[in-house]
């Protein structure tokens, strides 16, 4: 006669979990990294300033602010993209594409300005799931599948423009028009979209499973979620991103050239891991991208008002990556994250 199981003793008080210290650790941790990326923006604010006399002025912050835009919101998509442990190079050139369509919508096809901002944008997002789509199905890496796509989608560009700048003049020029305090409407634009993005990366079920796929994608799977719409869905929203950086640019320069974003992908992954996106996937945070975003333009713009050359300024900003990246390493190590 087989006796009944023997009923496991409830926890003790020690030894059940306790949350809602784990999540004040967590906020706890976030807050310093938000407090330790503003305390490098102020250091550098201060050190510009004390080289240059020109540095710290209301017209210098304006021109930064209306210079970032674009940058700010391809990092958002780049963001999401690294976080699922995928990187997209394409980003410059589906930028140059989108507001080549736009341009030619504009001057050949003579299509109002709405229909053809909208075309520039279905642009990016095409050329986003594009990507997204063959690296899913063919389980091709994300780098190789972008790589092809930023050479195709260039020349796509050159085609469009027959590689030549299109002026489109003042029909776009409304999202770069000084809007408070001089400030553009493009920049406002970006700053919204860096609240929505963090609202759902942090608040939503879509940013769970961002970061579930960049943790353990396998995981994911055996829980019943499919990753690759998903991942399909992250990279077509990066690339619509890229094609309203098409726009915002456009607006600026009241122009389309093919030559435009040649290397802003460098940029953009550069502000993402200034910011402490992990290139592993599984951990980073829209809001302390747009701090890289600052960074990265705060430092350009002291290093051309203290006569750095271009060169000089190159080394300095790879070698504030490499340090931003070693930083980042040993907190995680410290805070026992692999």
């Amino acid at each position: 006669m087989s006796l009944p199981p023997t009923p496991s003793p409830a926890p003790s008080p020690a030894a059940a979990p306790r949350p809602a210290v784990g999540l004040r650790a967590a906020l706890h941790g976030q807050m310093g990294t938000y407090l330790g990326l503003a305390a490098v923006l102020a250091g550098m604010v201060v050190l510009f300033s004390s080289l240059s006399q020109y540095f710290l002025t209301f017209d210098t912050f304006v021109s930064i602010a209306n210079e970032i835009p674009a940058l700010t919101v391809m990092a958002i998509g780049m963001t999401f993209v690294l976080i699922i442990a995928g990187i997209d190079l394409s980003v410059g050139s589906v930028l140059a594409l989108s507001a080549a369509a736009t341009a030619a919508a504009i001057l050949q096809w003579h299509w109002s300005m709405p229909a053809a901002a909208a075309l520039g944008l279905v642009t990016g997002l095409l050329c986003g799931a594009i990507t997204g789509a063959v690296s899913v199905a063919w389980r091709l890496p994300s780098f190789i599948v972008s790589l092809g796509m930023l050479e195709a989608v260039r020349g796509a560009a050159y085609l469009v423009t027959d590689s030549r700048t299109q002026y489109v003049g003042d029909a776009i020029s409304g999202l770069a028009n000084p809007w408070i305090g001089g400030i553009s409407a493009a920049f406002v634009l970006a700053v919204v979209l860096v609240v929505i993005g963090h609202l759902v990366l942090t608040r939503t079920v879509f940013g769970r499973y961002v970061v579930g796929i960049g943790t353990n994608e396998e995981a994911m799977r055996l829980a019943g979620i499919d990753p690759r719409p998903i991942s399909i869905i992250v990279f077509a929203a990066t690339g619509l991103l890229a094609g309203l950086a098409g726009l915002m640019q456009s607006a600026r320069l009241e122009a389309a050239d093919p030559n435009a974003g040649v290397g802003v992908e460098l940029q953009v992954i550069a502000a993402v891991v200034i910011g402490g996106t992990s290139l592993m996937g599984g951990r980073g945070s829209v809001i302390n991208t747009f701090f890289g975003v600052l960074i990265i333009a705060v430092l350009g713009a002291g290093l051309v008002q203290i006569g750095a050359s271009e060169p000089s300024k190159r080394i300095v900003t790879g070698c504030v990556i490499v340090v931003a990246v070693i930083i980042d390493t040993l907190r995680q190590r410290r805070a026992g994250t692999p």
